[in-house]
């Protein structure tokens, strides 16, 4: 199963992905609204995760690479999250992009993509996006896909600890019917 768009592929993982992806999660430009950089090994567990969650639900976290040159760049996706939160059950759209691609609109044409798949190929109701407050650059992004913010349903992230300035965290949602 893939996605393709103008410029991308959404793609299941490679074990060519690691590398990257380990670079990716070791930045802390991109790791700056999650609480630290990943490890190798978190960042391979992770992929592992994404690969469960594909046979778990039929749909995951795609690997994103650019369609030219052929290099992976980050992932996009849907997500079913594994922590209750708030408004569980539920699922989100996320992304992370490695640092030299933002800016590029790569983020955003991929998320529609997915939006797409999850409304009209998963006939998902709603699907959901979530980040800490000062991710306004991930706001932006949520924006621009046509996702609305919540603010009854902005929340504290059960994950971070208490005092923690990324506590806060701010949902969006976009309906099928949107």
């Amino acid at each position: 199963m893939l996605l393709e768009t103008d410029r991308l592929i959404l793609r299941r993982w490679h074990s060519s992905d690691i590398e990257p992806f380990v670079s990716l999660n070791a930045d802390p430009r991109v790791m700056e609204f999650f609480p630290a950089t990943l490890s190798r090994l978190e960042s391979e567990a992770m992929i592992t995760k994404i690969e469960k969650k594909f046979e778990d639900y039929g749909f995951g976290i795609w690997a994103t690479e650019l369609k030219e040159p052929k290099i992976f760049i980050g992932f996009i996706g849907l997500n079913v999250p594994r922590t209750p939160l708030p408004f569980s059950p539920c699922t989100e759209i996320a992304w992370r992009l490695a640092f030299d691609h933002w800016g590029k609109g790569y983020a955003q044409e991929g998320a529609r993509a997915v939006l797409a798949y999850g409304f009209e190929e998963l006939s998902l109701e709603e699907i959901v996006s979530f980040t800490t407050l000062g991710n306004i650059r991930s706001r932006h992004v949520m924006e621009r896909i046509g996702m609305t913010r919540d603010t009854k349903g902005d929340f504290d992230h059960p994950e971070i600890p208490t005092g923690h300035p990324l506590k806060k965290h701010v949902l969006y949602r976009k309906t099928r019917s949107e």
